[in-house]
């Protein structure tokens, strides 16, 4: 039989291919595998050796310390060495089976799994077998240590107590590293989803987009069209018209040079009867001319202007006003969420409006009942909460205070100097203070911005571990992103100042119902 050091606990035989499990146990790689698939069957996975449970089918490990590691030989062979199955402390030697059998059987002849390396298994100082362990000292004694040496009086156990111990507390490390991988494996599917969603919905609403600005494109070659063709009517229209006044005008022309020369030769007649005898008629005459020369021209009796039509032109223009609106209702903009502020979170200094929208410093203290979820300082908390997803909501602040807004683990304090949103590592806070916006968290703060508008979006992206604080003003500007591994619901947080600077603090929820 091979030494129990060097063998698998399945086959018994020396490892062939050997592999570990997560539980720190070696096995030949074809045992472990048909063990694995027994258990298939129920779907509870176990180790042979140490029953250690499994999430699902583990992992196996080749383990290179068992392949690569050195084979003692029974020191007692004269001709064919054998492997050895166990090894003497006190005799400094490794034995085969054949020579264990007849190997002294006394106390002081120490045997172990069979090693190459037996002075690590003697102290250091009494060159004697390691037997017990120091708890208090954390480190390995012979007999001499224990009872003469510097960890006399000092709490001491067995090796295979100790051990026993440690293998406890490693296993139970074990199950805790497990369940945090188990957690990050589930965080990680969950974000490749998300990854996923946001690739097949950015591919959607980029082909919509295309579509629509194709169909934008051909509306606005069709609306050019329409437009440079009215231009083109009213030009051959107004052309026509101006040619038949021209026309007109020749023929007023030469009418008129033709009264010019009768007219001069009247001027100069001598008789003065002949003078008198044609009266002057040409005042009704003059009139048309006088529309004829300002443009003018007469198909139903009224005078009409020779010029393009702007107005019609203008009202061909409109339907850019439907094409516009048309491609802003085909953009998806989501709608906000719903938040509702908490009474039962409310700090004494704080008054809540009666639809639980707004937030506003109160000069004087509210009776309310003490509850565990109610703030010390001037904050409230939201009613929803949030563990996943995307959603937004607008504030409004005042001008003239000092507030802070953002989101909180329902774990926050809610006494003391951590309580305030943006003090700790639970909360996240955009603070705004005489024109300028902070961002703050664990008590580090950073400038942003001034202010303009005293109106804001907060962005959540819980999956991407994103919050982003946006400036509505015009153009909506960005203002700051947190980036974090969010790892409990998350409510929308509200803090107001205080004292005589800042009496007239209140944050408002503006309402998405709007």
């Amino acid at each position: 039989m091979a030494s129990a050091d060097m063998s698998c606990s399945v086959c018994l035989d020396l490892y062939t291919d050997p592999v570990t499990l997560r539980c720190g146990h070696n096995f030949c790689r074809d045992c472990i595998d048909r063990v694995l698939d027994t258990q298939n069957r129920s779907g509870d996975y176990a180790c042979p050796d140490c029953r250690a449970r499994f999430m699902g089918r583990p992992a196996l490990q080749g383990n290179v310390t068992q392949r690569n590691r050195e084979i003692p030989f029974c020191a007692y062979c004269l001709h064919v060495s054998a492997p050895a199955v166990k090894s003497c402390l006190h005799c400094e030697a490794s034995l085969c089976h054949d020579h264990l059998r007849v190997h002294s059987k006394s106390s002081e002849h120490v045997l172990c799994d069979p090693t190459t390396n037996l002075e690590n298994r003697k102290c250091s100082v009494h060159k004697k077998i390691l037997e017990y362990y120091c708890t208090q000292d954390s480190t390995l004694i012979c007999v001499s240590c224990r009872l003469e040496g510097e960890h006399v009086g000092h709490h001491v156990e067995s090796l295979d107590e100790a051990s026993e111990k440690k293998r406890s507390q490693l296993f139970q490390l074990l199950q805790q590293l497990e369940s945090r991988k188990f957690e990050m494996e589930k965080r990680f599917q969950s974000l490749e989803e998300r990854r996923g969603s946001v690739r097949d919905k950015a591919a959607l609403i980029t082909k919509e987009i295309t579509a629509m600005f194709g169909d934008l494109r051909r509306q606005l070659e069709d609306l050019e069209k329409k437009v440079l063709l009215e231009v083109s009517r009213q030009e051959e229209q107004v052309s026509l018209t101006v040619s038949d006044l021209i026309q007109q005008l020749e023929i007023k022309k030469d009418e008129i040079s033709k009264k010019i020369r009768q007219t001069e030769a009247r001027c100069h007649m001598t008789d003065s009867v002949t003078v008198l005898q044609e009266p002057v008629k040409c005042r009704k005459e003059f009139c048309d001319e006088k529309d004829l020369m300002a443009g003018r021209f007469r198909d139903d009796g009224e005078s009409h202007e020779v010029d393009l039509c702007k107005g019609q032109i203008s009202n061909t223009l409109n339907n850019l006003n439907d094409i516009i609106g048309s491609v802003t209702r085909g953009i998806y903009i989501p709608d906000p969420t719903d938040i509702i502020l908490d009474v039962n979170t409310s700090g004494d200094y704080i008054n809540v409006s009666n639809d639980l929208k707004m937030a506003a410093y109160s000069e004087s203290k509210n009776i309310l009942p003490k509850t565990p979820e109610r703030f010390e300082c001037n904050q409230i908390l939201s009613t929803e909460r949030f563990s996943s997803g995307e959603h937004y909501w607008d504030v409004e602040g005042s001008e003239w205070g000092m507030w802070r807004v953002g989101v909180a683990y329902p774990s926050i304090d809610r006494t003391g100097t951590k309580s305030m949103i943006g003090n700790d590592d639970r909360s996240w806070a955009l603070e705004y203070f005489i024109g300028e916006y902070s961002a703050i968290h664990d008590s580090e703060e950073v400038k942003v911005s001034d202010a303009i508008y005293c109106r804001l979006r907060i962005h959540l992206d819980y999956e991407a571990g994103q919050l982003s604080f946006y400036e509505l003003s015009h153009p909506i500007k960005h203002l700051y992103t947190f980036t974090a591994i969010f790892t409990e619901p998350l409510h929308a947080a509200f803090w107001v100042g205080w004292d005589d600077v800042f009496k007239d603090s209140w944050v408002k929820i503006e309402d998405c119902k709007k």
